[in-house]
């Protein structure tokens, strides 16, 4: 798969200075660059500075936004194309040289492969063709820089940190000890991940949680006979994929057996000389305590050779992207699976203990919210298996897109810092947050039905009906300064975290019934918005 690649700063507005903002982002870049540059030694830093500033600006002109129309249409997008015609549309490139070393093979001129950014590819081709080798290599040696300069020594970090401050108002480092513990978790995170489950997560809380995925699954079922805009065939193809749907949750199985997470690894070796390990040798991959940067090149190559061997190799629709403890949750549309780490399956999301107004309204709505993903303006783009097939038919689709506009005019109405936030860039999220809330909402009215209701909570005012929306609402209760709330909404598919849960609630009739809100009021407009 190709694609458009090769900014260093996380959107490409950024270097085009459209406002004082990221006019202040782009010089403090560029005292960036020209520190890390004179760090390692290089001559002239100040013009090596500006010629690879001016080529990244370059490629920021030819490169299209994710949040333009044209990135939201993977069909559009997705083109397969033989090496031989792709070296025809960038002829600069020696693509099957590169491939094959790569990959370590030979490939032939008629190899398939999958374009997704035609256009830019024409042009950085062109871009190849004219910019002087010399500031080709500068540029590469950058990016390199770049990646690995977090791994150096204090000044490089320094450096970071002084640009983090700008970008994202972030006044203190982090301490050695934490960055040793999350370069621990991004490199072994399925050997953390087994202690973090051995200490803190149990079997019974992986089946309550199942119980409770399959709630919200057959209240989607049944919401899918509710809508008036969908025809039957197009239902008929929404439940089938809600059938093939693979939901994963706490932890993959190999994580409880020792030799498996060896094997994750191809680790081998003995105890260092006070018990611990001093050094795990592997096929593949070396660690040893005294030389910490070449144990993370040694990872990184790692990754990429597991990455490589992957070639023509099925899909393994079983496999982890997150290990245990991480704080997420996702939805890949092209496996049709969902996925819950033990790490969110806690506190203050989800606890056994908790009344189930509160698991509801916590990891409940999340766990609708990333149901609701295979619905949205993306993952409705593949089908059951996970194929890109448009599974609608028109009439269907055309009255979804129409449905999908009301919430794009009404998160482009919030503004945040003077910034209007983009209801289209992030479409995909607010049709994943309402649909979740609703989803999860009759969950638990379900739920009531069959166990009978809650007691009420000592010494609190609120009926459990409310508490499920001030869970929803502390889901997403954080503090962020006015540089991070900035890069946010030119960078996040996800609206600010005030009106995920405004722009949630407000459009969804039972809040405003829970919490006796006026008819016409700002929490309760007459007119909503509704997909799901």
């Amino acid at each position: 798969q190709i694609d458009q690649d090769g900014l260093t700063l996380p959107e490409r507005t950024l270097y085009l200075g459209q406002d004082e903002e990221s006019e202040k982002i782009l010089a403090a870049y560029r005292v960036f660059m020209e520190r890390l540059l004179t760090l390692l030694g290089a001559e002239h830093v100040e013009q090596k500075a500006q010629e690879i500033l001016q080529l990244e600006q370059h490629l920021a002109n030819i490169t299209v936004s994710e949040y333009d129309d044209v990135r939201r249409d993977v069909s559009s997008m997705y083109h397969k194309v033989t090496l031989g015609e792709l070296q025809r549309i960038t002829p600069t490139l020696k693509w099957k040289r590169l491939l094959d070393r790569i990959f370590h093979d030979n490939f032939s001129e008629e190899e398939e492969v999958v374009l997704l950014a035609t256009d830019y590819m024409h042009k950085v081709s062109d871009l190849i063709r004219v910019t002087p080798s010399r500031i080709l290599h500068n540029y590469m040696l950058w990016r390199i820089v770049v990646v690995l300069s977090e791994h150096l020594s204090t000044p490089f970090r320094d450096a970071i940190h002084e640009l983090s401050k700008e970008m994202e108002g972030n006044e203190k480092q982090l301490e050695l000890g934490k960055i040793c513990l999350s370069q621990a978790n991004k490199h072994f995170g399925m050997a953390l991940g087994a202690l973090f489950v051995e200490e803190h997560f149990s079997s019974a809380s992986k089946v309550k949680v199942q119980q409770l995925v399959e709630y919200i699954k057959y209240i989607l079922d049944q919401r899918l006979d509710e809508l008036d805009w969908m025809d039957e065939e197009t239902r008929r193809a929404a439940r089938a994929k809600l059938r093939y749907l693979m939901v994963m949750i706490g932890y993959p199985d190999f994580l409880l057996k020792p030799e498996a997470i060896d094997k994750e690894y191809e680790a081998r070796g003995g105890p260092g000389p006070h018990g611990g390990m001093s050094m795990w040798r592997g096929e593949m991959f070396e660690v040893d305590e005294k030389t910490y940067f070449k144990n993370i090149l040694n990872s990184i190559a790692f990754g990429i050779r597991l990455s490589v061997k992957k070639i023509r190799q099925e899909v393994d629709k079983s496999a982890w992207l997150l290990p245990p403890q991480a704080l997420n949750a996702y939805y890949l549309p092209n496996k049709n699976q969902m996925v819950f780490p033990a790490g969110i399956l806690q506190p203050t999301l989800y606890d056994p203990e908790f009344p189930q107004s509160l698991n509801y309204g916590g990891i409940g709505t999340i766990i609708g919210h990333e149901l609701t993903h295979g619905y949205d303006d993306w993952g409705g783009q593949y089908d059951r298996h996970g194929n890109l097939v448009h599974w609608w038919t028109e009439r269907s689709y055309s009255k979804f897109l129409k449905k999908a506009q009301c919430i794009v005019n009404l998160y482009d109405n919030f503004t945040v810092y003077n910034q209007r936030v983009n209801g289209k860039h992030t479409l995909g999220e607010n049709i994943a947050d309402m649909g979740g809330l609703k989803l999860a909402y009759y969950a638990y009215q379900k739920w009531v039905r069959e166990h009978g209701p809650e007691h009420p909570l000592h010494h609190l005012k609120y009926t459990h009906d409310q508490l499920f929306f001030i869970a929803f609402a502390q889901n997403w209760c954080i503090k962020r300064r006015s540089q991070s709330i900035y890069l946010q909404v030119l960078t996040d598919k996800h609206a600010p975290e005030h009106y995920r849960v405004l722009g949630s609630v407000s459009q969804f009739e039972e809040f405003g019934r829970v919490f006796h809100c006026p008819k016409n009021s700002p929490m309760n407009p007459a007119h909503k918005c509704s997909v799901w």
